[in-house]
């Protein structure tokens, strides 16, 4: 029998990831969640490293908001976990952003942690 309190806290933790860069605090949220080596690959065609992570969201443009749909959870083992949604954002008047997205999460001394991010732009857009 799964615990579903664990993909509970997986999709909690993305929306506060979402929100922190609604509200400019992305760099402190995924400096402190990511783990040591993790990446995010990101739609632009280039990944970064924790540190450019961090350095890269520290002067970002904010979002105004950002929607999560069509989210499950895959239980890759007991200690890891991939969210796979469809992820919307939007600021200003540009276009919306839309893509595919994964985040694997690792519990590590019993907190979730990012080791892995990618998004792949929606072939719609």
């Amino acid at each position: 029998m799964m615990d579903h309190g664990h993909e509970d806290n997986i999709l909690a933790l993305e929306h506060r990831g979402w929100q922190s860069l609604c509200d400019g605090t992305g760099d402190a949220f995924y400096g402190s969640i990511m783990t040591d080596d993790g990446v995010m690959v990101l739609a632009g065609g280039f990944a970064l490293d924790r540190a450019g992570v961090v350095a890269s969201l520290a002067d970002a443009p904010r979002w105004d908001r950002f929607a999560i749909t069509d989210e499950r959870v895959i239980a890759v083992s007991d200690e890891v976990r991939t969210l796979v949604y469809t992820g919307t954002a939007s600021r200003g008047s540009e276009p919306e952003f839309r893509a595919f997205m994964c985040s694997t999460y690792v519990r590590l001394n019993g907190e979730w942690r990012l080791a892995l991010y990618q998004q792949t732009r929606s072939e719609s857009d």
